[in-house]
């Protein structure tokens, strides 16, 4: 009898008073109807009993019904707090169901970020790198992060992300927030925002105090031995080349392993490296010594057919670079393949009396001086064989540490 008192009041006399219903009535009206309770909310009852919330509503000179979801969801208070909402808006011209629409369109940060990734992955130097971009999200920040509006998210959120890796992954930790710096960046281009919460936290952080990680590096007087250790192991001789030749080469792993036979030169010993795979994105002569020829000649028998110099044991697919650095970690070394590099930079400092610009063109380093780079137009290959041979000497002989270097 209630249900049909609270329905001949607020429908069969055409009034709509505000607050007319009761939470309450809410929960218990079971004939089927439309109750009102003011600013054009009506509470929807159907046939099945099941109850939603609806708003009538004139939008910028039209009648118009918004559903606002059902009872078991959204609760009186909350209705009524939507519907004046909605009509404070329409009064001002403005349009609830196009807002609202907006609203949905907001991506979650794990959406943003993928998102991000997508248009940003063309533009990055390699795979390695826009992978490392996407996994780094994936493991720190996405499980607390991922599911959240971007609108949602507060410079607490990104804390709370920061906090536990800040001081004992620094490098890592500084690297996310770069990241959910960026993905926060496109929100705020797309209007979803008006700030970057990842750049509000630097007085909330601990300052890191640690010294940045250098590639680990073998003392250049280790490196023979490390050789004569590799070779001896029982690692697939495809392996066993590609590391030596990283070493002989001082060039990149990711370089020596994506190597094509088009690239090589044996009859005039050069190897040319494409902008596309170097780093600074220019192309790379590479003088080949005595052994660095040896080794290509007994890689040409490991041919898959896909032109690969070196490769790997999957079928059309280069090694791993994984691969490169299993094989250093089992024989006992504690060192990273890109610290070879450095062997070799040491090497020519301490050993040679070589021009420090011949061993960085070795190394195909950038001159960071714009002054200096605009004359320095020579790639210094006649001096870099010469060098390159004398390293191949000096890492191949037993006692390296007698070696004469002239």
């Amino acid at each position: 009898m209630a249900d049909g008192n609270q329905k001949a009041a607020n429908l069969k006399t055409g009034r709509h008073p505000d607050k007319a219903l009761s939470a309450a009535f809410v929960r218990t009206v079971t004939e089927p109807g439309k109750y009102a309770d003011g600013n054009g909310l009506l509470l929807k009852v159907e046939p099945t009993g099941a109850r939603r919330w609806v708003q009538r509503i004139v939008i910028r000179g039209k009648r118009t019904e918004i559903g606002l979801g059902p009872t078991s969801l959204v609760s009186l208070a909350e209705a009524r707090d939507i519907a004046l909402q909605n009509r404070k808006l329409a009064r001002q011209g403005g349009d609830p169901l196009k807002a609202r629409r907006e609203a949905e369109a907001v991506m979650t940060f794990e959406e943003a970020a993928r998102k991000v990734y997508e248009i940003h992955r063309p533009g990055w130097r390699n795979a390695k790198h826009a992978a490392q971009f996407i996994s780094t999200l994936e493991t720190y920040t996405f499980p607390r992060l991922g599911n959240q509006k971007v609108t949602d998210i507060t410079a607490a959120d990104v804390l709370a992300v920061l906090t536990p890796i800040w001081l004992d992954k620094p490098e890592t930790a500084r690297r996310v927030r770069q990241r959910i710096g960026t993905v926060m960046k496109w929100t705020v281009a797309k209007g979803w925002r008006q700030d970057n919460p990842a750049e509000a936290i630097s007085q909330a952080l601990p300052k890191q105090t640690g010294v940045k990680e250098h590639r680990k590096a073998l003392p250049y007087a280790e490196v023979n031995g490390c050789i004569a250790a590799m070779k001896a192991s029982n690692a697939g001789i495809t392996t066993k080349l590609a590391l030596e030749f990283v070493i002989l080469t001082a060039c990149r792993s990711g370089e020596v392993r994506l190597a094509e036979w088009s690239e090589v030169d044996l009859d005039k010993a050069v190897w040319t490296i494409p902008g596309t795979r170097m780093k600074a994105k220019r192309e790379h002569r590479v003088p080949l010594s005595l052994r660095a020829v040896e080794i290509l000649q007994a890689a040409q028998g490991l041919s898959d057919g896909t032109g690969l110099v070196f490769p790997g044991t999957k079928a059309g697919k280069p090694l791993s670079d994984m691969t490169l650095s299993k094989l250093v970690k089992e024989l006992g070394f504690k060192v990273d393949v890109h610290g070879f590099r450095t062997s070799f930079k040491t090497w020519a400092q301490e050993r040679t009396n070589i021009p420090r610009e011949v061993s960085e063109a070795a190394l195909a380093h950038t001159i960071q001086n714009k002054a200096e780079a605009a004359y320095a137009r020579s790639d210094l290959f006649e001096k870099r064989r010469d060098l390159m041979e004398r390293w191949a000497q000096f890492i191949l002989t037993r006692d390296a540490m007698v070696v004469r270097i002239r």
